[in-house]
């Protein structure tokens, strides 16, 4: 008699996807008024009494990240299915993450610097460059090397960690902005990532569609006409801000300004936790929801916890207002508690589904309050000039600690294979 096993699915409830929309909705579109109500009003989003060209800038600023980020998430979003369907397996999976922290270790580490020798807006292009040249040889190539497009993604993911950020704050400096309006813009650049993360997940999966082996290739198809868009946005959209230093005047800057500070150490170490925080939640989040042998549907997942995100960044604003009594370190600090504490919870023993989706989501919240809380205290104690080099430098104790961990890992994975062939 034949037996049958029938495996049982967990799903979201619909109505949390309703419920975060709703406070998102709520907490970016009533900051305006709420500004208004202040005997000192300070700067929001979709007000535009304070200055057209400032509006412009931000706006202008926002779409060019925006698309940079739809292509920065193309492989983070649609990699992990592309290597199962290409047949392969965690090992070689580990393997090509050692070899992507390792170019960033030892490499992206020093392309701060070099962007701010050369000037960020090079450096904005290389990033475009380099998601060019991999999208096309995996395009065209029959068999591409995993570990080609693992460094080349690895770079790029390097430079977009600061490039950005760092361009924006030279072009708003050069342009006579008001310092306080760039936490608005730090807020908002982590809420348009979240949100072309979503809407690259539902361009690739209806590119995709059904068909998987004929529209496999779709994603670097769209990853090719966005860095040359990006590309093209930022030669013929922007001028470089005339800021170039020599490398031995930059070496004392920074030796002055970064090495000698023990603020910026300490903010330094804050970047490196979350970047290691983030980079392996993303790396065990779905093992982790599907340990129990139930089928999850992560692709409900994924958009629930980066609403949460952008729930947590819309709070920034609200803690920082003019009649706030909230100092940046004070966000910064409850933040990083509230999601050490989210994270003992699931390190300690295993949660149910429901959760474990909820404390993923308080540690995503707590994610979007500590990204903007982090620039606005660079803005406040790093010169615009090193900024690009502090960023890259400050990752690199998160991957070398994150190198580590997954050598330990393949080590495991290839000590199995060898004893269970």
């Amino acid at each position: 008699m034949a037996v049958i096993i029938e495996s049982s699915v967990w799903e979201l409830n619909p109505y949390l996807f309703v419920f975060i929309f709703l406070c998102c909705f709520f907490s970016i579109f009533l900051l305006p008024y709420a500004s208004k109500n202040g005997s000192t009003r300070a700067p929001a989003p979709f007000d535009h009494g304070f200055s057209s060209s400032f509006s412009s800038f931000q706006w202008k600023f926002l779409l060019l990240y925006s698309l940079a980020s739809l292509m920065e998430g193309l492989w983070s979003v649609y990699g992990e299915f592309e290597l199962t369907y290409r047949g392969v397996n965690r090992e070689e999976i580990v393997s090509s993450l050692c070899v992507g922290y390792a170019a960033s270790l030892f490499v992206g580490t020093f392309l701060g610097v070099l962007s701010d020798l050369i000037g960020q807006k090079e450096g904005c292009v290389m990033f475009c460059m380099i998601h060019l040249v991999t999208a096309i040889w995996k395009r065209i190539s029959v068999h591409p090397s995993l570990f080609v497009a693992s460094i080349g993604l690895s770079l790029a993911t390097s430079i977009f960690s600061f490039s950005f950020e760092t361009w924006m704050v030279l072009q708003h400096e050069k342009q006579g902005h008001r310092q306080d309006m760039l936490s608005d813009t730090f807020w908002l650049m982590t809420v348009f990532e979240s949100v072309s993360l979503i809407g690259n997940q539902m361009l690739l999966n209806s590119l995709v569609g059904d068909n998987v082996k004929r529209n496999m290739f779709s994603p670097s198809t769209v990853a090719v006409f966005l860095a040359l868009i990006c590309a093209t946005f930022i030669i013929k959209g922007w001028t470089e801000v005339s800021q170039r230093i020599e490398l031995e005047d930059y070496r004392t800057s920074f030796s002055a300004y970064i090495f000698s500070d023990k603020r910026i150490w300490l903010l330094a170490w804050a970047q490196a936790s979350i970047h290691f925080s983030v980079a392996f939640f993303w790396i065990l989040w779905a093992p982790t929801l599907v340990a129990d042998g139930r089928e999850v549907h992560l692709g409900l997942v994924y958009p629930c916890l980066l609403g949460s995100r952008i729930l947590g960044s819309s709070l920034f604003p609200w803690l920082m207002g003019r009649t706030s009594s909230f100092r940046t370190e004070d966000c910064l600090l409850y933040g990083f508690v509230v999601s050490g504490l989210v994270m003992s919870i699931v390190a300690f023993d295993y949660q149910e589904l429901g959760v474990l989706v909820m404390l993923f989501s308080l540690f995503h919240g707590c994610v979007g309050l500590i990204l903007p809380s982090l620039a606005r205290l660079r803005t406040m104690y790093v010169p615009s000039k090193l900024r690009g080099g502090m960023i890259s430098l400050s990752l690199a104790p998160a991957n070398a600690a994150i190198l580590f961990f997954l050598l330990q890992a393949y080590r495991k994975f290839s000590d199995n294979s060898i004893c269970c062939p």
